[in-house]
């Protein structure tokens, strides 16, 4: 149901159409609420770029019926001991790789259409394991997930794997969380690049979006992960370069650098990063008025081939739903569960995703779900939360 053929409402005319029911939501609001005109300004000038809401996110109330209809679904939480043998096959392929071009030219077909075909996709696979393994779900110990994280995160030739995590569980605990969720596009992205050549650049350098957005929101504390995810890159680099002359080069370091760029451009598995909580569905006035609590779709699915090099990461809803759920164990999930999951928005294509993205004008950077508060940090950070950390234990509940 809900591919991703389907399209928005535009944010003008979901302005146009919220004052048109109703006297719009910033007026409705400052009725019940008692806003001041300055507020309603400020409401009205955020409620054009982003859909707002103040209902809960879907996922906890999801998951809790789910477990209620189906409890036998909690038997597929736990480690898949599978993922530290695919992580050490894919940096392996990609030693390999760069080995094989350390004397091919930079500016070489050969070079970009490997990059291009084997680097990024083998990437992209290194991101979401990464994705993975920040929610335990490769040993049971912590300590080895950390590891293993740092370990994949090798080829990718910049160490993230360490911040990245306490982002990410924040993403989960804080969905849609203005202020929290650093996956969410600020509102001068959605302003400066809601064009064409706007979301097309957005697009092809969005894993630098990815990966500076999070530290202009709020910065994570320095820990002694992070401190052994940059040095063991730095030092993995510089031997790269460096030590084994004849067999690595600087053409090796700039293959995995190139990889990890083509793997966030304009590349089919790219697209499961818009794909999974951009809104693709038509939004009625009445439920772009955060007034009514209505629940506008948030999170969409993929369930193609694709998902094979991805760690099935397209099952976002069950994923979102049950992170303590592994890669392997996904389809087992919507299986069991398919009468919560069937009806659900889904696109059916991630390259489609894309080209949706740049060229329907209905869709771009400020179709995404917004919540002003709830929400808690992972790991602390230089921001306070706005309700209270996480403890360690509940990270992964």
């Amino acid at each position: 149901m809900a591919p991703s053929t389907t399209t928005v409402t535009s944010s003008s005319s979901k302005r146009k159409d919220a004052a048109a029911n109703g006297n719009g939501a910033a007026g409705k609001l400052a009725a019940n609420g008692g806003l001041s005109p300055a507020e309603r300004e400020s409401l009205e000038a955020k409620y054009k770029d982003f859909f707002w809401t103040y209902t809960e996110e879907p996922h906890r109330t999801r998951r809790l019926a789910i477990i209620k209809a189906h409890p036998e679904v909690t038997k597929l939480c736990g480690p898949e001991p599978l993922t530290k043998y695919v992580v050490t096959g894919v940096v392996a392929l990609q030693f390999f790789i760069a080995h094989y071009l350390h004397d091919v030219p930079f500016f070489s077909f050969k070079f970009w259409a490997l990059a291009y075909v084997i680097g990024a996709t083998a990437n992209q696979n290194l991101f979401l394991a990464i994705h993975e393994i920040s929610h335990n779900l490769a040993f049971r110990s912590p300590l080895y997930n950390r590891l293993l994280a740092v370990f994949a995160n090798l080829p990718i030739g910049l160490p993230y794997s360490a911040s990245f995590r306490p982002y990410h569980l924040t993403h989960h605990k804080s969905l849609g969380v203005d202020g929290l969720d650093t996956d969410l596009p600020t509102a001068l992205e959605a302003f400066f690049l809601d064009s064409i050549l706007g979301k097309a650049f957005f697009c092809t350098f969005q894993i630098f979006f990815y990966a500076v957005r999070p530290m202009t929101v709020y910065q994570v504390p320095f820990t002694w992960v992070s401190f052994v995810n940059l040095t063991v890159q730095l030092a993995f680099d510089y031997v790269l370069v460096k030590l084994i002359p004849g067999f690595f080069s600087v053409n090796s370091l700039l293959y995995l650098l190139l990889s990890s760029f083509l793997a966030g451009s304009l590349h089919p598995l790219a697209g499961h990063f818009i794909s999974e909580h951009y809104v693709y569905e038509t939004v009625t006035p009445t439920q772009a008025d955060p007034g009514n609590g209505i629940p506008i779709p948030e999170t969409f699915s993929y369930y193609g081939p694709l998902n094979f090099f991805a760690y099935n990461v397209g099952y976002h809803n069950e994923h979102h739903d049950f992170p303590a759920v592994p890669w392997t164990r996904l389809p087992a999930l919507k299986k069991i569960a398919n009468e919560f999951y069937d009806d659900l928005p889904q696109h059916s294509s991630w390259p489609y995703v894309l080209w949706q993205f740049i060229f329907d004008q209905n869709v771009g950077l400020q179709c995404r779900v917004k919540r002003k508060a709830g929400g808690r940090v992972v790991g602390g950070g230089n921001i306070q939360a706005k309700v209270a950390d996480w403890k360690d234990t509940e990270i992964e509940a």
